[in-house]
């Protein structure tokens, strides 16, 4: 029996109003934001660089409809567990710096319809406080046609399980832990990898250990000879990759060809192991955790795939192949053996120097002369972004 036009709209009507609570709620409530809000993979509390405890994850919002026009995120709140009181509370601008993608010239950003804007979030966790159990996030959306609307919810547990505690990657030496955690918009926790129907991110707290000397100074050359060093000019290069637990390597590549230093580089063909990693080998040291060393001086594997291994053994040198615009480590801990379709892990090391802070132009002898801080034993920390660790 054919319905009576009247009723069509009577329905569109009223799926308006499930869709739209505030359409027909008081004024003092504003309307459910029209968005999808998830966070695909649950944190795990972490102690930095810093002495602090931290979360570290990521909240996808999704713009779903297309005739809801532009969502503008007036800020965000994440509350604990019950909570009144936020663990971290930012607004539209402050909110710039932990997006992607990021809005143009530092603007407040913003969801097309249609559209998906990923927030990073980055938490410190008060030193007196039990850990959280479950995280739930508040944001008001500016909207073209409705006003403020309100996402209040997108609940995620935290995780519980004890972290890995490692030895060192690298035998020796002083090292800049370059892009590491904190950085949101690094090529390390800022690159989302979307492969066969998984959109993950496999360096979530990946680390470039890049060797340095007691100046602070990646390569030994003056400033105008930069473009022209070779890779004996570089600290760390060639310095000893050890394993940083007992395991059983999973994934192994040599052969590859090394890069100039701060040369030009092609784009990767595939955002896979074989497209960035270069030469590389991958330990399995527990069930479903892997440690994948990249970047590695061609010839110089030791291993090969079934072996086993055992803390602090050779497993090959460190160099500039694949992905890699200078020499140096790429060290990282994820739930899977290749580097698509994996989730990037937290760890801790067991022991490492401290020696403060430094920048990346100080690497090469530019701007403000590196100092080094007295050096300080950490002991089961993640080095956070741009520290000079020792191990």
């Amino acid at each position: 029996m054919p319905c009576p036009r009247n009723a069509l709209s009577i329905g569109r009507w009223l799926l308006l109003a499930v869709l739209l609570p505030g359409a027909v709620a008081s004024a003092a409530s504003p309307p459910l934001a029209p968005v999808e809000a998830r966070v695909p993979f649950a944190p795990a509390p972490f102690i930095g660089s810093d002495g602090a405890r931290h979360l570290a994850y990521e909240l996808h919002l999704s713009n779903f409809y297309g005739d809801t026009g532009t969502l503008r995120p007036q800020g965000l709140q994440v509350f604990a567990d019950s909570s009144p009181s936020p663990l971290l509370n930012m607004d539209a601008s402050a909110l710039s710096a932990w997006v992607r993608p990021a809005a143009a010239d530092g603007a407040p950003p913003s969801i097309a319809a249609g559209k998906r804007l990923v927030l990073f979030v980055w938490l410190t966790l008060p030193a007196d406080a039990p850990l959280p159990h479950v995280l739930r996030h508040h944001i008001d959306f500016a909207t073209e046609n409705a006003g403020i609307t309100t996402l209040d919810g997108a609940a995620v547990d935290v995780a519980t399980s004890a972290l890995p505690v490692l030895g060192p990657p690298l035998k020796g030496g002083r090292w800049l832990a370059h892009e590491g955690p904190g950085a949101a918009q690094s090529h390390h926790w800022g690159s989302l990898v979307a492969v066969n129907g998984a959109l993950t991110i496999p360096q979530r707290f990946a680390l470039d250990l890049v060797g340095v000397d007691a100046q602070g100074r990646a390569v030994h050359a003056a400033p105008e000879r930069l473009q022209k060093t070779r890779h004996p000019d570089w600290v760390g290069y060639a310095a000893p990759v050890i394993a940083v637990a007992d395991g059983v390597v999973r994934d192994v590549r040599d052969g590859e060809p090394e890069h100039s230093p701060l040369t030009p580089q092609p784009e990767p063909a595939s955002l896979t192991s074989h497209g960035l990693f270069g030469n590389y080998v991958v330990l399995e040291i527990s069930p479903g955790v892997f440690a994948s060393y990249a970047h590695l001086r061609t010839g110089s594997i030791k291993v090969k795939p079934g072996q086993r291994v055992q803390r602090g053994q050779a497993l090959g040198a460190l160099g500039q192949s694949g992905n890699s615009a200078a020499p140096h480590l790429h060290f990282q801990l994820s739930n899977g053996v290749r580097f698509e379709g994996s989730e990037g892990i937290p760890y801790v090391f067991d022991r490492f120097q401290h020696f403060g802070p430094e920048a990346e132009a100080q690497l090469f002898g530019q701007g403000e002369r590196w100092t080094a801080l007295p050096a300080e034993l950490r002991q089961q920390q993640l080095p956070l972004n741009d520290v000079v660790i020792g191990f």
